[in-house]
């Protein structure tokens, strides 16, 4: 007999074995009615007489029911979590979730705007719904996003996790899903905090926060105020093994080897004259026509890899951030069951960055009578005497044509300071109506403002003054050698930007739930549930550049145009849920609807919609499932952004080796304006100088909506003869189409060499016409590119998760209370993710599941889980977790992998009274670190998957920091006490 192993088999085998070993996560399948949940009443605060009624509202619908089941499949990590992750930040215990792939982290550092992001299904961060209570949260700049960092993790008791798009329920971005953030009542006072420190002493993390709750007026009200503080340490690149140095791939051997950027603090001239070649040579320039200023005014040929620049030691590895966050929330009951609430908030959150100094570019004439004081006798005769052998105007005129490449040093590293300032403030009412009906209307502003200030620019104008002479307003300034600029000439071209950046959003809502009296389907049926509303939302977003950064007159941190925009949109939708039961069986319908009227011309007028049912044919087992459409409304940077700066890394098909033998892209590159000789010779070259290309980008205010479509099936398995075991699993399918993309740097060149093969095609538009005279793209010269809605994505899998506790019958530490064991484990098998870059050539399409880097970015295993296993022996818990992933492949190398990776965390909890619990534990307890570097910074990750179309995160470290595990073997130490 012959056995055939699927994917499927195979994962239903690793998780059952998974199961008998008892190791899985704090999770559950369905939301929990707990008096104590500020969102019971959700989206409003609780209300009297539903709960009395007993009735709540789950994540992903508006209507209050009595039931917690949906069909929609829900996965709830709730605050213990939380505690036994010895985590502070929400997005620690987030991303190790198997529905999530990193978005931005605290180890985000280049790329990193100072937030933490959530990405749902790796469909991006913009196509994730943020709730904080039920209701959306305040987004922090013009992509309209959440940083995670604005959430008080300590007042959390539950996060839900609905797989979707939920747009009929919640309106536009819930195209991958919802992320419910629930908060907590707080009953007296609390203190409480938190220390954190990795195995090597770096690292510390350290927060202390207090609330206090209490009842008012004889409990027809309750208010909560609450404050925290948090601090984190930075750690460098330079103070771990695998990330000290820059690897670059050797593009003979395909191996890697030490390298970094072609920019050195010594200064590397590019020879752009006309002399011949034996006058070059006894300037100092190599037969490449490179030379470096390895001894202090004295030119010598540059060689690779040994003069390239080791930026990775001094950037960040883990940023350093600093947050102040207070806010409250109240509610009281006027009289008849109506009541009033509100909620404030206000966070100071600091963030940095910490890149190299800045690498400066420039083509210049360098006067040698100005020069000359710099230069050593011999190099300034050497200088004259190929000044002297030039022909045509360039000879004698007193002027070396040269390309400079610096890394300013002198001036200090790059430090970008991100302080968002954020606020919201939301009141509303809730209450009865009638005996079957109830109210809710609320109004809601939330406002960031991030100051952001960047240390180690160079104004490029100001720079070329100070070699040339020719504003006549700067000092000389002396580049030829390391460290050799004075604060004076340092002081003549630095300059320091100063960014302002505005996101507000306004929402007012109405909602009409109950049901229509006791109508129902079936005499022993519930009855039949409703819920009908109205919601205005006015988002609006503003960038002010600083001058140098507006003006492009700038290197070190990327130039960009003012960016400012809004639009509003007005909406009505409505809920069904007709509940049949016959026998012991039951069958429930669901069904919803949202009309919204945008005030953006082209998306006008949307339809989202959504239908499912649930069928349990015996209490053991529910059978469910659910259609949805959805859609998503370009945001403020895709409509309105002004033109920016950016560098993604690619390879120029005319410079990529492979191509050599490729007569079609021969002559295309020649046609565009590369020399023959030129071409095909690897990077660095002369057509290709860096692995990063400058190109520019903005905004499209034609752009229309993002549509979904997504469906999900599933089983709930309660087994009578298994007391405390329930098991889900639920088959998801997400595809969006006229997704909106910036197409990358390296697929359009993929596009138009590979694929049209037409310079006169509108693929190759950015390409033609815009070479240098060595046909390189260069920072005077860069491609464009531009957003459209043209793009395609999806996903699909299979969501599963198992959850079991017992009592046992012994003790390890104490004879009295509660002896039980807790079981669980939430798991993902991603059967596809794949986009296409350009929906109308479908042959375009590339595979993430299973793969990293190239086109795809973050990895994307085809299994991730997360497990816990528990102890509890009266006041104290012994917790084990183990997070798993799947080996990945490089896409489109797959000679490149990265093997499966494992983390066991250890915790303990000791409630050592009522009122007073400590926590502490290990993470990573084998100090697994990412030891065998991923790939190369530069030649052979081109990390181009478009972030403005996933929202994935760069290859960085030589690994990636925000997947595995950089810290170490980390220690926690937490406590807490109630009075």
């Amino acid at each position: 007999m012959s056995y055939r192993f699927t994917k499927a088999s195979l994962l239903t085998g690793t998780i059952m074995a998974g199961a008998m070993m008892a190791a899985p996560l704090a999770a559950q399948t369905t939301a929990t009615n707990n008096t104590d949940d500020l969102t019971d009443q959700e989206p409003a605060l609780q209300a009297a007489p539903d709960e009395a009624e007993g009735l709540i509202v789950v994540t992903g619908s508006r209507i209050a029911r009595r039931n917690v089941e949906t069909a929609a499949p829900i996965a709830v990590v709730n605050d213990e979590e939380f505690k036994l992750s010895g985590t502070v930040n929400v997005e620690n215990v987030i991303n190790t979730l198997p529905q999530v792939v990193p978005g931005t982290t605290s180890f985000s550092n280049n790329p990193g705007n100072g937030a933490a992001t959530l990405n749902l299904r790796g469909l991006g961060s913009n196509r994730t719904l943020v709730l904080v209570n039920g209701r959306r949260y305040l987004s922090y700049d013009t992509n309209q996003i959440v940083d995670l960092n604005t959430i008080p993790s300590f007042l959390l008791d539950s996060v839900d996790v609905v797989t979707g798009g939920a747009s009929a329920v919640y309106g536009s971005d819930a195209l991958a899903g919802v992320v419910n953030f629930r908060l907590r009542k707080v009953d007296g006072v609390e203190l409480g905090g938190q220390y954190n420190l990795t195995e090597r002493g770096d690292g510390a993390r350290y927060e202390v926060h207090g609330a206090i709750g209490t009842s008012l007026a004889d409990g027809r009200g309750n208010a909560t105020v609450f404050a925290e503080y948090y601090n984190r340490k930075p750690i460098f690149q330079g103070d771990r093994g695998f990330s000290s140095v820059a690897l670059n791939g050797d593009n003979n051997a395909g191996t890697l080897v030490a390298g970094g950027s072609s920019l050195p603090p010594e200064t590397r001239l590019t020879y752009q004259g006309n002399a011949p070649s034996a006058a070059r040579l006894a300037a100092g320039f190599g037969a490449n026509n490179l030379g470096i200023f390895g001894t202090p005014g004295q030119l010598r040929p540059y060689v690779t890899p040994q003069d390239l620049y080791n930026y990775a030691p001094v950037n960040y590895l883990q940023l350093p951030q600093e947050r102040y966050l207070i806010g409250g929330y109240a509610d009281f009951d006027v009289g008849g069951g109506n009541t009033f609430y509100t909620e404030v908030t206000f966070v100071n959150n600091r963030v940095a960055a910490e890149l190299a100094a800045t690498p400066i570019l420039v083509n210049v004439g360098l006067p040698l009578d100005r020069i000359g004081q710099f230069l050593t006798a011999s190099q300034l005769a050497a200088f004259r005497a190929l000044d002297a052998a030039e022909t045509g105007t360039q000879a004698g005129d007193g002027v070396v044509n040269v390309q400079v490449r610096r890394r300013l040093e002198e001036v200090g590293g790059r430090n970008n300071l991100d302080e968002r300032n954020a606020f919201r403030v939301l009141g509303g009412v809730t209450g009865p109506i009638t005996d079957y009906l109830n109210y809710d209307v609320y109004y809601q502003f939330a406002r960031t403002r991030n100051f952001q200030t960047q240390q180690g620019n160079a104004s490029t104008s100001r720079f070329i003054d100070g070699l040339t002479g020719n504003l006549g307003t700067s000092i000389p300034i002396n580049i030829f050698g390391a460290n050799q600029l004075t604060d004076a000439q340092v002081n003549a071209f630095a300059v320091q930007a100063q960014n302002g950046e505005t996101s507000t959003l306004q929402v007012t809502s109405a909602v009409i739930s109950g049901t229509f009296g006791d109508f129902a389907i079936g005499a022993n049926s519930a009855p039949v549930g409703f819920a009908l509303g109205t919601e205005y939302r006015k988002v609006s977003a503003d960038f002010t550049p600083d001058q140098f950064l507006a003006s492009g007159d700038v290197q070190g941190f990327n130039a960009g145009q003012p960016t400012s925009g809004s639009y509003d949109v007005k909406e009505v939708f409505a809920e069904l849920n007709i509940p049949i039961e016959f026998g012991s069986a039951r069958l429930e319908l669901t069904g919803a609807g949202r009309y919204s009227d945008y005030s953006l011309e082209a998306v006008g007028d949307v339809f989202t919609y959504a239908g499912g049912v649930e069928f349990q044919p015996i209490p053991d087992v529910i059978l469910r499932g659910q259609y949805q459409r959805a859609i998503r409304a370009p945001n403020i940077a895709e409509l309105f952004q002004g033109a920016a700066v950016n560098f993604p890394g690619a390879i120029d098909p005319c410079a990529d080796r492979a191509n050599a033998g490729n007569a079609t892209i021969r002559q295309l590159c020649v046609n565009s304006g590369v020399p023959a000789g030129n071409l095909f010779q690897g990077v660095p070259s002369l057509v290709q100088p860096d692995s990063q290309i400058q190109t520019n980008f903005g905004g499209n205010p034609n752009l229309s909506e993002e549509t979904s479509t997504s469906y999900t099936f599933g089983v709930v398995l309660q087994p009578s003869f298994v007391p405390g075991l329930t098991i889900t699993a639920d088959y998801f399918d997400i595809e969006i189409e006229d997704a909106i993309t910036t197409i990358s740097l390296q697929t359009a060149f993929d596009i138009c060499f590979d694929q049209v093969q037409n310079l006169a095609s509108p693929q190759c538009s950015g390409f033609v016409g815009i070479r240098d005279a060595n046909g390189a793209f260069t920072r005077t010269n860069p491609p464009l590119q531009g957003g459209a809605n043209i793009a395609s994505l999806g996903v699909s899998g299979i969501d599963l998760e198992i959850n079991y506790g017992l009592d046992i019958p012994f003790s390890v530490f104490t004879d009295t209370g509660e002896q039980r064991l807790d079981l669980s484990f939430l798991g993902t098998w991603n059967e596809s993710s794949f986009f296409r870059p350009d929906a109308s050539n479908p042959t375009n399409e590339f595979e993430c599941a299973g793969f990293f880097g190239g086109n795809c970015g973050e990895p994307t295993p085809e299994f991730k889980w997360t497990s816990r296993a528990s102890f509890i022996d009266g006041p104290i818990t012994t917790s084990l977790r183990w997070r798993h992933l799947d080996g990945v492949e490089q896409e489109g190398n797959p000679a490149e992998s990265i093997d499966s990776y494992d983390l066991l965390d250890l915790a303990f909890s000791f409630a050592a009274s009522e009122r007073f619990v400590l926590n502490f534990g290990v993470n990573n307890l084998f100090d697994t670190l990412p030891t065998t570097p991923i790939l190369d910074a530069g030649l052979n990750v081109t990390n181009d998957v478009n972030s403005l179309l996933l929202g994935f995160e760069q290859e960085q470290a030589n690994t990636y920091p925000s997947t595995f595990d950089v810290l170490g073997r980390d220690f926690f130490i937490s406590a807490s006490y109630r009075f």
